[in-house]
């Protein structure tokens, strides 16, 4: 079984320049905690994820630097540049054995430059126990 078989295809994906206000709208509304930052024609850049955000929030006391995380704040700034990625063609082994050796929740599909999907472990975990039923 490859990637290409249990990724999910419709990804919702944020533009750098956006602000962390409205990452957060698009994980909440997409019921996902994180999402790829794209530039230009789905070129991906980054990742944001929701502990990305909340690790920004943890310094911050008063109400108007939290305002100001949200509404000033752009999601470039709280990104994980270079997100880790994989292949379409790479086998389900390979997606797993990655998960666990970077410790990270998604990787990015990505072909010729272009992000065309994620995997996450959650997808490897539903594919396992529809196998043992």
């Amino acid at each position: 079984m490859r990637v290409r078989d249990l990724m999910q295809t419709e990804v919702i994906s944020i533009d750098a320049d956006e602000p962390v206000r409205r990452a957060v709208e698009l994980m909440v509304d997409g019921h996902v905690s994180g999402l790829p930052v794209v530039e230009g024609h789905g070129k991906l850049v980054g990742a944001i994820s929701g502990a990305d955000i909340l690790q920004a929030e943890s310094g911050l006391d008063e109400p108007e630097a939290i305002a100001r995380l949200f509404q000033g704040t752009q999601v470039r700034e709280l990104m994980t540049p270079r997100p880790e990625t994989i292949t379409p063609d790479a086998t389900i082994r390979e997606a797993a054995q990655r998960l666990l050796y970077l410790e990270v929740h998604r990787l990015f599909v990505e072909r010729e430059g272009h992000l065309v999907g994620v995997i996450s472990t959650s997808d490897l975990v539903r594919e396992m126990a529809g196998a043992i039923r």
